[in-house]
């Protein structure tokens, strides 16, 4: 039987506690919390628990935002073909739909796929490609995978299709030879925040892509809801831009009945929209 050996964070500075106490107005547990989590000024607790959307950072600052963004707008143009491309998983899922819904209301020529899991296995396949081929498409949006589809990417550059990878996976050393990759976690990206879900790192080129093409920007915030589903699914760290955007999704939720999430809510035996990430990650 393994023994596990647990670490304990050393306790906060007693003069930090009482100083924070006193700063905010809360008790003695509550800072020693807040503190142990990074969170040792006004302004940074401010943040944490009234995150805004005015706090989300630009996403220009991800690498290749601009030369996704450049062929997405060519692509408009000449009225291409586009292929969203998903994982299976509940963040693959809500990205496709997300950036499917948002692209075909903006005029984009826009069709979806999602790989069989049991045919095709995980991430970009062979025959996802193939059948881009044979619908005479051009340019394939991969989301949350694709990072490490070096072989995929290559064949579909043989046959004349450009990728732009949206993915928030582990880089391996080496990268796809992709028009455009998306993803912080990619050593020579500056974005301020590594820790977006799939669906967050598709958001981020949706809000690039709003800006760009001048649309109005609460069309690209009502798809928030399904980034909170993501990012409650996916497990990934509820902080910085995670919790900004779980916080404001968690609000379209009780606004916005897709049928979809109806459906699910249904199924869940839910009655209301759920009310916090718990409720999505563990009923919904």
């Amino acid at each position: 039987m393994n023994h596990k050996i647990w670490k304990l964070k050393a306790k906060p500075d007693e003069q930090k506690v009482f100083k924070l106490g006193k700063e905010l107005g809360v008790s003695k547990a509550i800072c020693s919390l807040l503190l142990s989590r990074g969170i040792d000024t006004f302004e940074k607790a401010k943040t944490f628990f009234r995150p805004q959307l005015s706090m989300l950072h630009d996403p220009f600052l991800m690498k290749d935002m601009d030369k996704a963004i450049n062929r997405l707008v060519s692509a408009i143009g000449s009225k291409e073909r586009i292929r969203v491309y998903g994982d299976y998983d509940v963040d693959g899922t809500t990205s496709v739909a997300m950036m499917y819904l948002f692209l075909l209301k903006q005029g984009f020529n826009v069709k979806y796929y999602i790989p069989d899991r049991y045919d095709e296995g995980y991430g970009i396949s062979k025959k996802g490609i193939d059948f881009a081929r044979n619908n005479n498409i051009n340019l394939i949006i991969a989301l949350d995978c694709g990072i490490r589809a070096i072989e995929q990417v290559d064949y579909a550059s043989k046959h004349n299709i450009d990728f732009i990878i949206c993915d928030h996976h582990n880089p391996a050393k080496k990268t796809p030879k992709a028009l455009a990759i998306l993803n912080p976690k990619q050593i020579d990206c500056s974005y301020p925040f590594k820790e977006l879900s799939g669906c967050g790192v598709a958001f981020k080129l949706l809000q690039a892509l709003a800006h760009t093409m001048d649309l109005p920007e609460g069309g690209v915030l009502e798809e928030l809801d399904l980034v909170a589903i993501s990012i409650g699914a996916d497990l990934v760290e509820l902080r910085d831009e995670n919790r900004i955007m779980a916080s404001q999704g968690l609000k379209q939720l009780k606004k916005r009945q897709r049928p979809g999430i109806f459906a699910l809510m249904r199924a869940a035996g839910i009655q209301q929209a759920p009310q916090s990430i718990r409720d999505i990650s563990f009923t919904l």
